[in-house]
């Protein structure tokens, strides 16, 4: 049995590791043990606390497990004021604001601190002596909420300062920061959510409220809130400075996490660069950005241009176009998909979000119209974060629509009056049965001719509406045998434009297999899988032979696919259809590369973002052909990034771990040497 003078020498240790731990991975970004390794230690300091409770500190990491709080609401003052910001909304209103900031600052230089504008939640952090001893919320800037309970289980919060040796403490130490919810823990809570039959938060930042404000602050620590410091309100002691960007440098040397991605910039074009910049970047950032905070950078002068009632002359928030915004459902319509999938749309009054004008959005399944509870008529809130396609968050409840038939599951298809059904226990989707249904073909049609699969020019979805509607074609290989006399029936069909599109279609014959398998539209048959597919066998009839047993053993094939390749090779349409591609002269042979002398050989890719002049299919495909690999995640083991259009979370990954990263012409110039 320890005595308490050992135990109290053992959690003063392990208290001190794992604080050196949180700061290494929260604030550093370069942890040194594994996730399994910390929470031992957590639990070893638990154990002794429980052993010893009076030698348990009220600061000690083990509070970062959360506590229940019997009684919640409790408002505290804050000693200094916690101003709002005004707001700018065009790099033309940046400019007029950085003329007012001259004007009060005559014949000065001035200097700026751009930081990113996180779209969490205010809070305000107080320390005395090192010691973390309250948290609260903004409030109304006077006062606010203590939520101390729950921002101890923040960890990239330090509950005590670290400092140098010989080093001085501030006495009073009280900072301002956003607590904040990544995207991809955001979206974990809400299926989890989802699973349980509980309400959706709406975005990450109410998510974050959220989870503040709960009275068991043991729910708050296992929903991995992070907390970035930006300015202080109190500083009494402990040395001086006199910029903000000293402020940043020192705090972060004390434990606190301060964003990597600031910049001082000695200039308003360096600051409007760095705006443009981020209004890019910002769905490569795993959390939500909301703007940038522009900053004189001296302390002297930010107390030369003071404050208003309301915000600080010497600061303004540049705001980014929102990602969510209100509008009405003037409609929900059903469409057919090319693999019969049965999915409704909301019609919405035209409103501006991220940059861009939603008319539509996608409701997914009729088992989403029902959890979110919208009709015809409601106000919905719509949301298109990360430049993807939009979608219905939730109807604003206080606006709901009364009196309005609920929307009905349509009993056909509302294209072909087909019968539609669940073809598999447990999916969601409805499907319409009916393999000659004229949107499937249409839909499929549309995707044989893409790009990314057959890539034939001008066979885009005007020209395959008129010839499925004229007869001319009734199923994918009837493109093959259209004539010049076919193409001049249709509308603003000249000769050289029938010419063109007979060219590309007649060219499309000699794509190689992994192209003809991916346009053929096999349910769970991607670009990669196809590509799998077409090196393993070689030729169609090796594919078209093989059984669901068989493809199961190729790596990357699973239970799932193989059944849906064999399910569609085993129909009799199928087998007719492919007679019919043979009889044209479709190519059924996959090339065999030559490596090029494989000058990519055991070098790893990792693709992110849209690029312009090929797929992502074609990208994986020219890497491998080279002897590369194309892998989905990004890790110390990753040698290139490959960066298009829009790139995610990759490419900020990227970066933090120092991978080269290539834009599409350095990729282009490296694949085609």
């Amino acid at each position: 049995m320890k005595d308490q003078v050992q135990a109290a020498k053992e959690i003063q240790e392990l208290a001190r590791e794992i604080e050196e731990h949180n700061y290494r991975y929260y604030v550093l970004a370069d942890p040194v043990i594994s996730d399994k390794e910390y929470d031992d230690l957590l639990k070893g300091l638990i154990r002794l606390e429980e052993q010893f409770p009076q030698l348990k500190d009220p600061n000690s990491p083990s509070q970062r497990v959360g506590v229940h709080v019997p009684s919640g609401g409790k408002t505290v003052a804050h000693k200094v004021k916690m101003y709002s910001l005004d707001n700018v909304y065009s790099l033309e209103e940046l400019k007029e604001w950085h003329q007012r900031v001259l004007k009060g600052l005559p014949r000065q230089k001035v200097e700026y601190a751009a930081e990113l504008k996180i779209d969490g939640v205010s809070a305000a952090l107080t320390y005395v002596h090192g010691q973390f001893v309250l948290g609260a919320t903004r409030g109304d800037g006077i006062t606010g909420e203590d939520v101390t309970h729950s921002l101890k289980t923040v960890r990239s919060i330090p509950l005590q300062l670290k400092r140098d040796k010989g080093e001085t403490l501030p006495e009073t130490l009280d900072v301002r920061g956003e607590v904040y919810m990544n995207r991809k823990d955001f979206e974990a809570l809400n299926q989890e959510r989802k699973r349980s039959g509980e309400a959706l938060f709406a975005n990450p930042r109410n998510a974050a409220s959220g989870s503040l404000k709960l009275l068991d602050s043991r729910i708050t620590a296992k929903r991995h809130l992070s907390c970035f410091i930006h300015s202080f309100g109190i500083w009494e002691g402990g040395g001086s400075f006199k910029a903000q960007w000293e402020f940043l440098k020192k705090i972060r040397n004390w434990g606190f996490c301060v964003t990597t991605h600031n910049r001082l910039c000695s200039s308003l074009d360096e600051v409007m660069a760095y705006c443009r910049e981020y209004q890019e970047k910002r769905n490569a950032i795993p959390y939500e950005v909301d703007g940038v905070v522009i900053k004189v950078n001296s302390l002297p002068q930010q107390e030369q241009l003071g404050v208003t009632l309301k915000s600080p002359r010497w600061a303004v928030a540049y705001k980014f176009p929102a990602h969510q915004a209100t509008t009405r459902v003037k409609d929900i319509v059903v469409q057919v998909g090319r693999t019969g999938v049965l999915t409704p749309v909301a019609e919405l009054e035209p409103v501006e979000c991220a940059g861009v004008t939603i008319s539509r959005s996608t409701l997914h399944n009729f088992d989403e119209i029902k959890r979110l509870g919208v009709q015809k008529g409601d106000r919905v809130l719509v949301e298109r974060a990360g430049d993807v396609i939009p979608k219905v968050v939730k109807v604003v409840a206080s606006l709901k629509t009364a009196k309005v038939k609920a929307f009905e599951v349509p009993k056909q298809c509302p294209e072909c009056g087909g019968t539609i059904a669940k073809e598999k226990s447990g999916e969601v989707a409805y499907r319409c049965v009916n393999p000659l249904c004229p949107k499937q073909i249409e839909r499929g049609l549309i995707h044989f001719a893409s790009r990314g699969a057959m890539d034939i020019e001008g066979l885009g979805e005007v020209v395959v509406e008129q010839l499925l509607s004229r007869g001319l074609v009734r199923d994918f290989a009837d493109i093959y045998f259209l004539k010049e006399k076919d193409l001049l029936k249709l509308d603003l069909f000249a000769q050289k434009k029938a010419e063109n599109l007979l060219k590309a279609i007649e060219g499309s014959k000699r794509q190689p297999l992994s192209r003809f398998l991916f346009a053929l539209g096999i349910d769970n048959v991607g670009e990669k899988v196809a590509y799998v597919l077409a090196r393993h066998f070689g030729s169609l009839e090796g594919v078209m032979r093989a059984e669901a047993e068989d493809l199961e053993k190729i790596h990357e094939i699973g239970a799932v696919i193989a059944v849906s390749v064999e399910g569609f090779f085993r129909q009799r349409a199928t087998c007719r259809l492919m007679e019919k591609f043979r009889k044209a002269g479709v190519n059924f042979i996959e090339p065999a590369y030559p490596s090029k002398s494989g000058r990519l050989k055991g070098k790893r890719f990792v693709l992110t973002g849209e690029l312009a002049s090929l797929t992502r299919g074609q990208a994986g495909a020219r890497v491998r052909e080279l002897g590369g690999e194309i892998t989905g995640s990004v890790s110390t083991h990753t040698d290139f990034v490959v960066v298009g259009e829009n790139p995610g979370s990759k490419y900020t990954k990227a970066l933090s771990l120092g991978i080269p990263v290539l834009n599409e012409k350095q990729f282009q110039e490296m694949i085609h040497e």
